[in-house]
């Protein structure tokens, strides 16, 4: 079992960071150094006179060890849009020998590091690069979060056909109910598990913030 995973999502806005919390929550309650990252933040606020991204501060606070913010967030962009956009506004080159950096210190710190990326799977990062190719360049797994809600199967699958075919690894799955109202819910989730060949790590319930999901066991295991 390696200790660093990269977490995506299906869509911006289903959980990344409220699954990477409890994944780091799940470690932390197992005796593991915890810690995540959130390499490329956009959206960010000045406190103290430094600017600060909401995801990276929940991040460090889910985590059960103190780590520098720059090796949590190498690159905070202000404003609350696409990463490439911000970069380039702010005339920013995403650079991922940076990022790479900053993991393999985390890991010498850590026993389980998790990066969390931003939108999905095929978020530009530059000119011709997206967060696919960060995982790749980071050889990470990938935790792929599912935001359950209609046309999730879709998504979901588009997502895991774009991980096939650029050669990464699908640790596992999490489906997270982002709407409370859906219908058909457990068809829906049913239909999921019939077409991803890769662990369900967890079910998360709406709202839940006492959430933890152990990487290392897979629901159909418990």
């Amino acid at each position: 079992m390696g200790k660093s995973w990269f977490v995506t999502g299906t869509d911006t806005g289903i959980g990344k960071t409220f699954v990477t919390c409890a994944l780091l929550r799940s470690a932390a309650a197992r005796g593991l150094r915890a810690v995540g990252m959130k390499p490329v933040a956009a959206g960010a606020d000045c406190m103290a006179g430094r600017l600060i991204n909401e995801d990276t501060a929940r991040l460090m606070s889910a985590a059960n060890f103190k780590a520098e913010e720059s090796l949590i967030t190498q690159y905070c962009l202000q404003a609350p849009i696409a990463p490439h956009l911000a970069a380039h506004d702010e005339g920013v080159a995403i650079d991922f020998a940076r990022i790479g950096a900053a993991l393999e210190q985390l890991e010498t710190q850590a026993d389980r590091v998790f990066v969390e990326g931003a939108g999905g799977l095929l978020v530009p990062l530059g000119q011709d690069r997206d967060y696919a190719d960060l995982a790749l360049v980071l050889r990470l797994p990938v935790i792929l979060v599912v935001g359950m809600r209609l046309g999730c199967i879709n998504h979901a699958l588009l997502s895991v056909a774009a991980l096939q075919a650029r050669g990464l690894h699908l640790a596992g799955w999490v489906a997270n109910r982002i709407d409370p109202a859906m219908l058909r819910f457990e068809d829906n989730l049913l239909s999921l598990r019939e077409r991803i060949a890769a662990p369900l790590l967890a079910v998360v319930d709406y709202g839940d913030e006492n959430t933890t999901i152990d990487i290392d066991q897979p629901l159909a295991a418990r």
